[in-house]
C-alpha cells in the first residue's frame, strides 16, 4: 500500500510555510518540521517587535524635543506642561521634527510654552 500524503489541503498549508521561510538558511528553508519551527518563532518576533518599535520611537522623540529645548533654555518637562497648559496639540513625533526641520518654529513654540508655564 502507498503512503497516504494528505493530499491537496496539506500540501497547501505546507507550501504556505515554506514560503514564509524563503530566504531562510539551510534547512530551516527546505525542510517542513524546521521551516515551522522557524517561521513561527519570526512571526512571534515580529508581533513582540511591532510594539516595541512604538515604544523606541516615542522615546527616540523624547530624546530629540529635550535636546532641543535645552538649547532653547527649558526643560523637556517644563515644555510638554507648558504646552498643555497653553492648549497646544501637537504630538511629539510632529515637534521632534519641528525640533530637527525646523529650529526657528520650535523656538517659537517653546516660547508659548515658557508663557503658558510662567
Amino acid at each position: 500500500m502507498p503512503r497516504v500524503t494528505r493530499g491537496f489541503k496539506a500540501r497547501r498549508r505546507r507550501n504556505r510555510v515554506l514560503k514564509l521561510a524563503k530566504g531562510y538558511r539551510g534547512g530551516r528553508h527546505r525542510l517542513y518540521r524546521s521551516a515551522t519551527e522557524a517561521v513561527d518563532r519570526a512571526l512571534v518576533y515580529a508581533y513582540r517587535d511591532r510594539r516595541t518599535k512604538k515604544r523606541d520611537f516615542r522615546s527616540l522623540w523624547i530624546a530629540r524635543i529635550s535636546a532641543a529645548a535645552k538649547i532653547n533654555g527649558t526643560s523637556y518637562s517644563r515644555l510638554m506642561g507648558g504646552l498643555n497648559k497653553a492648549g497646544v496639540e501637537l504630538d511629539r513625533k510632529a515637534l521632534a521634527n519641528m525640533a530637527v526641520l525646523d529650529p526657528n518654529a520650535f523656538s517659537e513654540v517653546v516660547k508659548i510654552a515658557a508663557e503658558a508655564h510662567a
